[in-house]
């Protein structure tokens, strides 16, 4: 934020179970209210006053930034379902949102808005793109970073709660099976061509320009 006043959004979030309790040896508990709290704090401390706070999830004795940003710093919560979603439009400036297609982007969405009463809130998508006509390239590899992440239980329930639960029944299966190679084999090219943007760079162009028409800023 001192280096790029004004061009610089903080980003916060959950993470996975994978990450925090797998790799951290930290509880994922209480995930929505741990959070909450830390916008709450940041939202004072970037200020630059001095925070003696009791949060539900941990307190804060005196802490003052050494240096106080020029300018507002926005906050962006990281959120898959409804409760982040509403969090980043109540008491973030927006949501940043990740795998999901353009056409979920209108469930998505209007949830931030929702949740932020009429204020302008960001919704930032991270879109994965691969402009070339290579469909055996692209789903190829589409197929293993779609396996890395959607197996991670919080983004297997987003997207069950996005309705893919039927699609995405038998890779789910397989991976707990141990069957990796078939796991991979059973995500549907339909899953790969919604959630990666693909193809010459005027068709990306135009499947890119779907998420933003559906609420992407």
């Amino acid at each position: 934020a001192q280096a790029a006043p004004g061009r610089f959004v903080l980003g916060v979030g959950t993470s996975s179970d994978v990450i925090v309790e797998g790799w951290n040896g930290i509880p994922f508990d209480e995930r929505y209210k741990k959070t909450r709290d830390v916008v709450r704090f940041l939202r004072r401390a970037l200020t630059g006053e001095k925070v003696t706070a009791e949060y539900d999830t941990f307190s804060v004795r005196s802490f003052k930034l050494g240096v106080v940003p020029e300018q507002p710093v926005p906050i962006l919560v990281a959120a898959l379902r409804e409760g982040m979603l509403r969090l980043a439009g109540r008491e973030g400036d927006g949501a940043i949102i990740n795998w999901l297609s353009a056409d979920d982007v209108a469930t998505v969405a209007p949830i931030v808005h929702e949740a932020g009463g009429g204020a302008d809130k960001e919704v930032v998508a991270r879109i994965f793109v691969a402009p070339t006509d290579d469909a055996d390239t692209v789903r190829g590899m589409g197929r293993y970073a779609i396996a890395a992440y959607l197996n991670v239980p919080v983004y297997a329930a987003f997207h069950e709660w996005l309705g893919r639960g039927e699609q995405l029944a038998d890779m789910w299966r397989l991976w707990k099976e141990g069957d990796r190679k078939a796991a991979l084999a059973a995500i549907p090219d339909s899953v790969v061509d919604e959630l990666i943007v693909w193809g010459p760079p005027e068709k990306c162009r135009e499947h890119v320009q779907r998420y933003i028409d559906n609420g992407v800023t």
